[in-house]
């Protein structure tokens, strides 16, 4: 089984005077970035708010409705799409990554500027990424480690927190930041790599990975609308620790496929993509600590092994649907 993290510890009452989550009842809410992670909150959203959906291709309205969201059609590269947000509701979860090139995030940089036009909103809660970190060589990662992000991608996620947290000093909105590591999900797993034989590392060069499942994350994002305080980061973390061959090969018993092979370094620089060198140049171990005090949500998936059971369970029971 994976080592759990502080397996003693038990969430502490907060004592901040946040807001407890029944507030959210009758709110509207604001999604930008609609994708799995969405999904995934908006039934849960839906029981107590109104929610809103932003949407770029008309085909994607249709899934969201039937959710529980209503679509609003707009494109964060675009400007003028986006005035109808405006004052649309008080609470905005904002799950859009940055553009896959450039030195920030233009994006975050339109959307705030559309909700100052008016009625600002009151929360924001922004997905990041625990790529802010940079490489930090298997050392255990608090959220006061300071921000050296070592990847083009992880430099536009720390200048889209830089936005928000301007955004949120100047106009009073609460921000509450989750940096997600790897997320996986039953119907989100690389088993293709799996399938292929792709290579990862030695134990002796290997490095600390870290995950959360997609639906733990869309609970973190839900209770940190109401429970986070103002420019306050989490490490979106489950408990486990492990390294990242370690990863893969769970994956690999639970789905009943080989084990990958192991190789070197320079062995693998010659056959693996940029993508994926790049998480295997990097080594941390998130303290999720912090989470577990304050945002006080029960991990339904607190280990990668009961999320890979479920997930099996979830492949049995679609495949024998089939059947």
């Amino acid at each position: 089984m994976v080592a759990q993290r502080n397996p003693k510890r038990r969430p502490a009452r907060a004592t901040t005077g946040r807001r407890p989550a029944g507030r959210l009842t009758r709110r509207r809410v604001l999604i930008v970035g609609s994708g799995d992670v969405a999904a995934r909150a908006i039934p849960l959203l839906a029981k107590r708010a109104r929610v809103f959906a932003l949407v770029r291709r008309a085909e994607a309205a249709a899934p969201l409705r039937a959710l529980g969201a209503l679509p609003l059609h707009a494109d964060l590269d675009d400007a003028r799409s986006l005035r109808r947000l405006a004052g649309i509701a008080p609470a905005v979860l904002h799950f859009a990554p940055p553009p896959d090139r450039g030195d920030g995030d233009p994006r975050s940089r339109r959307l705030v500027a559309t909700l100052a036009r008016r009625g600002l909103p009151t929360r924001l809660v922004y997905i990041s990424t625990t790529g802010v970190y940079g490489d930090c060589a298997g050392a255990s990662v608090p959220e006061t480690r300071p921000l050296r992000a070592g990847t083009a991608r992880a430099k536009r996620r720390v200048a889209a927190e830089r936005t928000l947290r301007a955004f949120a000093r100047r106009s009073g909105c609460r921000l509450a930041i989750l940096r997600a590591p790897g997320i996986y999900a039953a119907e989100r797993l690389s088993l293709a790599r799996l399938e292929r034989g792709d290579p990862v590392l030695h134990a002796s060069e290997d490095v600390f990975t870290n995950h959360i499942h997609a639906d733990d994350l869309a609970r973190l994002a839900i209770a940190a609308l109401t429970r986070g305080g103002n420019c306050r980061a989490w490490n979106a973390s489950d408990d486990s620790d492990l390294r990242m061959g370690e990863w893969y090969d769970r994956m690999a018993d639970t789905f009943g496929l080989p084990r990958p092979p192991r190789a070197t370094r320079s062995e693998i620089e010659r056959v693996l993509s940029p993508m994926m060198l790049s998480f295997m140049s990097e080594s941390r171990r998130l303290d999720n600590t912090r989470l577990h005090r304050e945002l006080r949500v029960q991990l339904r998936y607190p280990t990668v092994d009961a999320g890979l059971a479920h997930a099996r369970a979830w492949f049995d029971q679609h495949k024998g649907n089939k059947q």
